[in-house]
């Protein structure tokens, strides 16, 4: 097979990475992940995926965040992922800590979405084979399901364990209050749930609000948070006023459309681009330090859609912490 075990890792990839635990959990996450969401889906270059995936495990990052929907045609980032392990890094999936979720819709019917133990059980080993690989490292229920009680939901995560198709468990966009019910569950059955995710960032702070990061931290349970970059907003890319060609605003998707560059959010990016000069920083790097300023935060999700992109974020890790002034200054810009 062409390009079958071409690859050869950094042999210093581990020498710069910070890596957190998951709470109180024995797993260390590094404190970047690499998100699957986009860019690895079926119109994706193969080469360009592997590029991406190279740069980040020869930087230290050791986590691949998936979902059985994530690639646009769902089930495709999965596939993909499959393809570069068995080409490329089948030898060091050792060292990888891959996770995946299940809980929007995957097919159609009462039976492709939701947190029944018929739907749970089937995705876990749809998205095994997909993968290509035994087990993930972390299974994660994607979102709350109020049509299934709450206890048949854990007790198929944990049986999903009990099977050795997933190491740990973790939950993901569910509110303070189901978290709290989820986490009573779970602890009872001595179920490895050790992590939760949510999105958060310099302008969505929902988890502040809605109990999340309160309930996460007491439990002793580590937060991983998605689009710190606000699905590139943050990223510097429209500091000009303009939407490039080759940006994801640009390419017509539902999660940032053009609506967002009102001329009060220019202003707001700017005045941030201008904390993160006086840092020394670029504006991704200074929203990827706010969301790791939190010891409760185990890793940071990001996507990338070239090397060079991956490169620059992980420039966040090692930058001086945020002291009062700077975050003062942020809360300033971002809720004013």
């Amino acid at each position: 097979m062409e390009g079958y075990m071409s690859y050869t890792p950094n042999s210093t990839r581990y020498n710069a990475m910070m890596y957190r635990n998951a709470g109180k959990s024995g797993l260390k996450l590094p404190a970047i992940s690499l998100g699957f969401w986009h860019n690895f889906g079926n119109y994706n270059n193969v080469q360009d995926m592997k590029a991406i995936c190279f740069a980040a495990f020869d930087n230290g990052v050791t986590h691949f965040d998936l979902a059985n929907n994530y690639g646009f045609e769902a089930g495709a980032a999965e596939r993909n992922l499959g393809r570069i392990l068995t080409e490329d890094l089948h030898a060091y999936r050792d060292e990888l800590v891959i996770s995946t979720k299940a809980g929007f819709e995957i097919w159609p019917g009462p039976y492709g979405r939701g947190g029944s133990r018929k739907y749970l059980s089937l995705c876990i080993d749809k998205s095994l084979d997909r993968m290509g690989i035994d087990y993930v490292d972390i299974f994660y229920h994607q979102c709350m399901d109020r049509d299934t009680p709450l206890e048949e939901t854990m007790q198929a995560l944990n049986q999903i364990v009990q099977s050795g198709k997933a190491l740990y468990i973790g939950l993901s966009n569910y509110d303070g209050d189901t978290l709290k019910k989820a986490t009573a569950i779970l602890n009872d059955l001595k179920c490895p749930y050790i992590v939760n995710q949510n999105r958060y960032s310099i302008f969505d702070r929902t988890i502040d609000q809605n109990g999340v990061k309160e309930a996460t931290a007491n439990s002793g349970k580590g937060l991983i948070v998605y689009s710190p970059l606000e699905q590139g907003l943050l990223t510097g890319r429209y500091l000009n006023g303009t939407i490039p060609a080759d940006s994801r605003m640009a390419s017509a998707s539902p999660f940032l459309t053009s609506d967002a560059l009102t001329p009060d959010m220019l202003s707001k990016l700017t005045r941030l681009s201008e904390v993160a000069a006086l840092r020394g920083q670029t504006l991704s790097q200074l929203a990827i330090s706010w969301a790791l300023r939190d010891e409760n935060v185990s890793s940071v999700i990001i996507g990338a859609s070239r090397p060079e992109q991956l490169l620059e974020d992980l420039g966040a890790i090692g930058s001086m912490p945020l002291n009062f002034k700077d975050l003062a200054l942020i809360d300033q810009i971002a809720l004013s």
